[in-house]
């Protein structure tokens, strides 16, 4: 058998508890990391999350892709 990756409705802590447990080997993050584009090191260092906004998902424009603050950023959505 090959990796377990789950994905889907995992905030920091869940990620971090199944792994430790072992129930799974890696955790995947997708709608996060649209609204987030520091993700792995908002993670890290227990940075809250801006919120994703599923009705700009596959837009025709930058809405929803580029327009998303980073933590260092002072205008955090």
């Amino acid at each position: 058998m090959g990796p377990i990756i789950p994905a889907g409705g995992f905030d920091r802590e869940g990620a971090i508890k199944i792994v430790e447990n072992g129930d799974a080997d890696l955790v995947a993050f997708g709608r996060q990391f649209i609204s987030n584009p520091d993700l792995p090191e908002r993670l890290r260092l227990g940075i809250p999350l801006n919120p994703y906004n599923r009705a700009t998902f596959y837009s025709a424009g930058p809405e929803g892709y580029i327009d998303y603050a980073s933590h260092s950023s002072s205008t955090i959505k």
